[in-house]
């Protein structure tokens, strides 16, 4: 029975592996097919590549993502992380409330915040732009980043920090020799949380973009309204390609999956 069992679980895996994986395969597929209407046989070309490379307008909304993407990085794992050392090393009034208002802006519908966002915005006299995208991305990126750092701070308790206090160790020396190594991990997993999110993001470029300038996400959306065109599959490709290289290369770094 034990290995029947161990015969469904690992089925049952490869099925939800094969349905999550065998649509990118096959996008990445195309990217090299020849045909613009997706014809078998497959015959293989980069001619979608070489048009990607003369298309301004994806190319412009691929690196507004990506300097957006890595700007809310930064700003967004750098204030999360102060938030999560916060909750997690001090008592203060309100610290519950604070915590369990992190998750709402988590479950609400990005559709809501993307409206709300844009009210708020034109009331402050912000408006719409790059750099109202940019504090959307950022408000919507901290509570990952608070969330999963502060799992990390939590997951090794104040017993090494304490120790390197009685030892004689000032704030800072423990931070930097204790604290900062023991929750890198955490801060890099939060940190590509944060980029995958604004990476992603649909629905708050889509409202706050100014005309004339969109994200990759956007893009992508109103070029499949206007007919859909392989290129799209090529930059796809790029993009999933460097990715998942960081993501591995991380991941071997850091242990994320645990030693062997």
């Amino acid at each position: 029975m034990e290995r029947v069992g161990g015969w469904l679980v690992r089925g049952y895996l490869g099925l939800v592996l094969v349905f999550l994986y065998l649509p990118i395969a096959v996008m990445i597929v195309m990217a090299f097919n020849r045909s613009p209407l997706y014809e078998l046989p497959i015959v293989f070309d980069t001619v979608w590549f070489q048009a990607l490379a003369k298309n301004e307008r994806l190319l412009t909304a691929g690196f507004n993502s990506l300097w957006i993407a890595i700007a809310n990085t930064i700003i967004a794992t750098a204030l999360g992380t102060m938030a999560a050392l916060a909750f997690q090393r001090y008592s203060f009034r309100g610290r519950t409330l604070m915590q369990l208002l992190l998750f709402p802006p988590i479950t609400i519908p990005w559709l809501i915040i993307g409206t709300s966002m844009l009210v708020m915005f034109f009331w402050l006299g912000i408006g719409r732009g790059l750099h109202a995208m940019l504090l959307g991305h950022v408000a919507l990126s901290i509570p990952y980043v608070i969330v999963v750092v502060g799992a990390r701070l939590k997951s090794f308790g104040t017993a090494l920090e304490e120790a390197a206090a009685t030892l004689g160790a000032n704030p800072w020396q423990t931070f930097w020799r204790i604290s900062a190594p023991v929750m890198a991990p955490g801060v890099v997993a939060a940190a590509l949380f944060a980029f995958a999110v604004s990476f992603d993001q649909f629905v708050i470029s889509y409202f706050l973009a100014p005309p004339g300038v969109s994200t990759l996400p956007v893009e992508i959306y109103s070029a499949i309204r206007k007919g859909f065109t392989p290129e799209v599959n090529a930059i796809s490709t790029i993009i999933i390609v460097v990715s998942m290289g960081l993501m591995l290369l991380f991941a071997r770094l850091y242990r994320f999956g645990g030693e062997r």
